[in-house]
């Protein structure tokens, strides 16, 4: 394979559907919240798959949606909280173990206020809480994956990234100074 000359950007996408192929078929792209105040933290309990599970504030970027957007919606959406975000603090890649389905998410820490105690919550989502560390990890059999404690874990050893680490490229931008192949 040629590589692309300077001033292209060459596109590939991948369709064979053969297990361990690297597609981005079962790549759920997905943002959450970790927000402590007090030495507690803001996390949902919802129902996922028919079970009561534990989570951060979080979902899925919707078409067109900036992650910070999406970050800042989910909150408020599921927690009634405005979320203020200050930093990255992971990007976590993880395989559900049963379905198979992957999961990018980039997780945000930061504070919030507003809240909004009468607002509907989101579907499925049970209700809004403030948890511990320790009162997570005794739920640990609850938490709806491993990241839930991992990103919480990584905030609170200080993994902080910028804000802007992530870039929005303009399609309209890009295509006026670069050719597509």
């Amino acid at each position: 394979m040629r590589s692309a000359s300077p001033g292209k950007i060459r596109c590939f996408a991948t369709t064979a559907e053969t297990p361990g192929n690297n597609t981005l078929k079962n790549l759920h792209l997905t943002v959450a919240a970790v927000i402590e105040r007090h030495g507690r933290y803001l996390v949902v309990e919802e129902l996922a798959g028919g079970e009561q599970v534990i989570n951060q504030p979080a979902g899925h970027v919707e078409p067109g949606e900036s992650l910070l957007a999406a970050v800042v919606r989910e909150t408020r959406e599921e927690t009634g909280w405005l979320f203020e975000p200050q930093a990255i603090s992971g990007i976590y890649l993880w395989q559900h173990p049963d379905n198979g389905e992957r999961f990018l998410r980039v997780v945000f820490c930061g504070s919030c206020r507003d809240h909004r105690a009468g607002q509907p919550l989101d579907d499925g989502i049970l209700r809004a809480l403030w948890l511990s560390r320790q009162e997570l990890e005794s739920r640990g059999a609850q938490l709806r994956s491993p990241m839930v404690l991992r990103a919480i874990d990584d905030c609170k050893a200080g993994q902080h990234f910028p804000l802007d680490m992530f870039r929005e490229i303009e399609i309209e931008a890009l295509t006026e100074r670069a050719q597509v192949v």
